[in-house]
């Protein structure tokens, strides 16, 4: 989803970027007037302005001269991975340790997202069907991987296909026949649903993040208001799912189990009004927004359920199981065939939780320089999801005080933070207006995620002031 408010725009010439908000909903509220004519919206102004196409591209020297005391902040720890490169054209600035494989943190979510808007395009949309099961009326939900449906407009996601649609369809397709019955199919999914090394407090009551099944409500949320982590979530996201379904059609949730969809016997005919549906028959679906909104939601907020279902898309695409290993063989083949750096990489899961998650400062760099590339607009998503500096999703407090910061609304980044490991990447127009890209993990924090926060957003804030 475009951030309310945001608008981006990537343009060819020079890797210009535009960031714009309305000062409608930023700036000075007016009095309420019950009798006043509300005057047309001021236009947008800028907050990203747009980078100059002849904007010079920074020195090396001055690149490091400016990172010189950034990285030798001790609360980053003793290993910190750096790589700065020129959006434009590619040209590395400045590197440190960018080889190195690193645990990712939530920066996983970058490498994630570019594989599956490659392989499956910005359009992309999940489905959730009904179909008929093997008695009459019977009803079989069946998941396609969709983790924003709700059931109703009133989910955690915005514009989610909903379950209260798919139900009037099924009571329309079913005709003279009652629904008697829901099961639940989530078999597109395979494997474990919890993902290798994960930390134990990230699933259930703990609400970092579903277990991970092929059919859930809300992101598996117990209460879909609830957006901000820790948001408790079901331990059978499938169940829940019918549960839902079930109420909607007029049946007791208790009878709700797991099932799988026959095959349909008879393609060609119609049922009447006082026949049931054949086996298998298709009663109704429902459809995901597209995948760019999906994405752009997902890495404003930092959702872990919606990086691990799209991870298994990407499986999908390219036909291998849609599970945990199956999405990490799934988009490391998938990075090799963009031509991205992938040595050392090791991917356990698509939201960057597991702790056997390995990239490289070099690798996130790459996808996001070529993100930006005018030749590549269906990988543009990848930037206009990122957090604003100052605005936004996870950097709407960081990059501020009292007397401003220079990277405030000229930084968009994916933020990253498991114990000892923090990590930041994503773009910063410099101070002659030069787009340039970064990437920064750091595997061995002493100290607290607030104060490595703190630490890094001096690396941001230093080559906002390049030039």
């Amino acid at each position: 989803m475009i951030l309310a408010g945001v608008v981006v725009l990537l343009i060819a010439a020079g890797a210009a970027v535009f960031v714009f908000r309305p000062a409608a909903l930023f700036g000075p509220k007016a009095a309420a007037s019950p009798s006043a004519v509300v005057p047309p919206a001021p236009p947008p102004s800028p907050v990203l302005a747009p980078a100059p196409s002849d904007a010079p591209v920074p020195a090396a020297d001055a690149i490091a001269a400016a990172l010189r005391g950034p990285l030798a902040d001790q609360r980053l720890g003793s290993h910190v991975g750096v790589q700065v490169t020129d959006a434009a054209t590619g040209q590395s600035l400045f590197a440190q340790n960018a080889g190195d494989p690193a645990v990712p943190a939530s920066t996983m979510k970058l490498v994630t997202s570019v594989a599956a808007l490659a392989v499956r395009g910005p359009a992309y949309q999940m489905q959730t069907r009904a179909v008929a099961g093997q008695n009459p009326g019977e009803v079989v939900l069946v998941g396609g991987g969709d983790p924003t449906l709700s059931v109703s407009g009133a989910g955690s996601y915005p514009d989610a296909a909903r379950l209260d649609d798919l139900a009037g369809q099924v009571r329309k397709a079913l005709g003279g026949t009652a629904p008697t019955k829901v099961l639940v199919d989530s078999s597109l999914f395979t494997g474990p649903n919890l993902g290798p090394n994960w930390e134990p407090n990230v699933v259930d009551g703990f609400g970092y993040t579903a277990r991970i099944t092929a059919l859930m409500l809300d992101g598996g949320r117990t209460n879909p208001k609830q957006l901000d982590n820790p948001s408790p979530r079901t331990s059978t996201p499938d169940i829940a799912a019918g549960q839902a379904f079930a109420k909607l059609l007029g049946l007791p949730t208790s009878g709700v189990a797991a099932g799988h969809a026959p095959a349909h016997q008879d393609a060609s005919a119609a049922p009447s009004a006082a026949t049931a549906p054949a086996p298998g028959t298709q009663l109704g679906v429902v459809s995901s927004p597209p995948l760019v909104r999906i994405l752009e939601e997902m890495l404003r907020t930092s959702d872990n359920t919606v990086a691990e279902m799209v991870a298994r898309q990407v499986a999908l695409a390219r036909n291998e199981p849609a599970s945990f290993a199956g999405a990490g063989t799934a988009v490391l083949d998938q990075l090799t065939d963009l031509g991205v750096p992938t040595a050392g990489v090791r991917i356990s899961d698509g939201s960057g939780l597991s702790l056997d998650d390995r990239v490289t400062p070099q690798l996130l760099s790459a996808i996001l320089t070529l993100a930006a590339r005018a030749d590549r607009p269906a990988l543009h998503a990848l930037f206009t999801g990122l957090p604003v500096a100052g605005y936004s999703g996870t950097l709407a407090d960081r990059y501020r005080g009292p007397n401003g910061n220079p990277a405030d609304g000229l930084l968009r980044a994916k933020t990253g933070t498991l114990t000892g490991i923090n990590g930041l990447a994503g773009y910063v127009v410099d101070a002659k207006g030069r787009l340039l890209v970064f990437a920064v993990l750091a595997d061995k924090v002493p100290t607290n995620a607030l104060a490595a926060e703190a630490a890094l957003d001096r690396i941001g804030t230093a080559l906002a002031n390049v030039g």
